[in-house]
């Protein structure tokens, strides 16, 4: 019994934290409040997040700066030179990717709910 309570607990505070990150990332994406997140709106965090994770300014991303954004498989699947390394435009196409999967109404918006899917979290991954 106490192990059914505690992952009723943990599974409540994942779906918390989950709504927060995405509510959060809502806000922040959303500059015209419309409640819903467009692929540019979504565009403009990958700029700003893409500016964070590169702190060298080398223009490129690599596996160390992608930690817990991408793993190892989607940064080589990502990467058509095959330098190792994400630039601007690579980055922008997963997140354009990533933006798809979360959309599957194809309404070419993402809502709260969407963003709350495991798609939808791997975008704010990206984007915020």
């Amino acid at each position: 019994m106490k192990k059914i309570a505690i992952a009723l607990i943990l599974g409540a505070l994942s779906l918390g934290a989950c709504g927060q990150d995405s509510t959060s990332a809502l806000k922040a994406l959303d500059p015209d409040n419309d409640g819903t997140v467009d692929l540019a709106e979504a565009q403009a965090g990958a700029t700003k997040k893409f500016a964070k994770l590169n702190p060298d300014n080398d223009g490129t991303l690599d596996a160390k700066e992608l930690s817990g954004v991408l793993d190892a498989a989607a940064i080589k699947a990502a990467d058509p030179d095959n330098d190792g390394t994400l630039d601007q435009k690579e980055y922008a196409a997963v997140v354009e990717a990533k933006f798809k999967a979360a959309n599957p109404d194809n309404d070419v918006t993402i809502d709260k709910k969407e963003l709350d899917s495991s798609a939808g979290q791997e975008l704010v991954k990206l984007v915020h």
